[in-house]
């Protein structure tokens, strides 16, 4: 068990400055992609590890069976029920409508999704992208009900991890297992490829407990529409559609957003976000406290031992 550091004084050198007073910009990205070792045997095809660093994303299909997306659906589905987990604050909720939009700390709430963070097929596979042990810095359960879901606006995670989590690097990475088939119509996600080996600065002041706004409607810690305009002319767009059991890898600092659903048809992913140890949080790049527990891991870090990685078909 590790503790991490609060206090500014341990803050260490700020690489990738933005936000307070800062004029919107496009740097270029300081770190790898990633990390694993020349001679690491890999969990996935060489290929497909060279498309994730070229393109910084990954859609793997029929990652889980069915029978496991079906355990998946039913904790989901009780989890976004429980009145005990409503009223925890730990739950965002969609503004006017009032339905659940995010469900956070499942790993920790949720012997499902426990099992399923620990995984080999993905705690393996983080820990061999980020060459090092790997803890969870966030995860969650997202819902995107039918007719009023509501859009989650362009950003980079990396960005908002760094300014409002003091996470110091670009050494973590998302992983997204589709629990509901995402389409084009439902809200599915949109990457911009190959945006992430660039850091966008975004403009404006960290607005005091910033979370409480930012999970429901994002509005600080985005790019300017010139910065989007320029990464999406470059990379184009792609749309992550699935079948459940499908799992969408993406790199911390890519570009990603996902329209709202007016559809019929509800949309439900579960996001587990792996950190490298050795990039664990500190002190946050503002002059902001640090964001909760339930949204950042910070006061007890726990690092992952996965089993032996499972290859997986391209």
């Amino acid at each position: 068990m590790r503790t991490a550091y609060t206090s500014t004084s341990d803050r260490t050198e700020d690489r990738y400055p933005s936000r307070g007073g800062r004029s919107a910009a496009i740097r270029e990205r300081q770190d790898p992609v990633v990390y694993a070792k020349k001679d690491e045997d890999s969990p996935i095809a060489p290929t497909l590890v060279r498309r994730y660093k070229k393109l910084g994303f990954l859609l793997l299909k029929g990652v889980f069976s069915a029978e496991e997306v079906t355990a998946f659906q039913a904790e989901s589905d009780r989890l976004r029920r429980d009145p005990g987990i409503q009223a925890s604050g730990e739950t965002i909720t969609e503004l006017g409508s009032g339905d659940v939009r995010s469900v956070f700390k499942v790993h920790a709430i949720s012997p499902v999704f426990s099992k399923l963070a620990s995984d080999t097929r993905m705690a393996g596979m983080a820990q061999y992208l980020l060459g090092d042990q790997v803890y969870i810095h966030q995860s969650r359960l997202n819902y995107k009900s039918g007719f009023r879901g509501k859009e989650f606006y362009w950003h980079s995670d990396f960005e908002t991890w760094h300014v409002e989590d003091g996470m110091p690097r670009m050494r973590a990475l998302s992983m997204s297992i589709i629990l509901t088939e995402n389409t084009d119509n439902n809200g599915p996600l949109m990457l911009i490829p190959r945006s992430h080996k660039h850091y966008v600065v975004c403009e404006g002041e960290t607005p005091e407990n910033h979370f409480k706004a930012s999970l429901k409607k994002q509005e600080y810690g985005v790019p300017s529409d010139d910065c989007l305009s320029q990464m999406a002319k470059a990379g184009g767009i792609v749309v992550a559609k699935g079948k459940p059991g499908s799992m969408i890898i993406f790199d911390c600092n890519i570009l990603h957003g996902s329209n709202g659903n007016i559809s019929p048809y509800p949309r439900s992913n579960v996001f587990i976000v792996y950190n490298a140890l050795s990039n664990r949080v500190g002190a946050p790049f503002c002059d902001k406290p640090p964001r909760p527990e339930y949204i950042c891991s910070r006061a007890c870090i726990e690092p992952i031992t996965p089993l032996k990685p499972e290859k997986l078909n391209e």
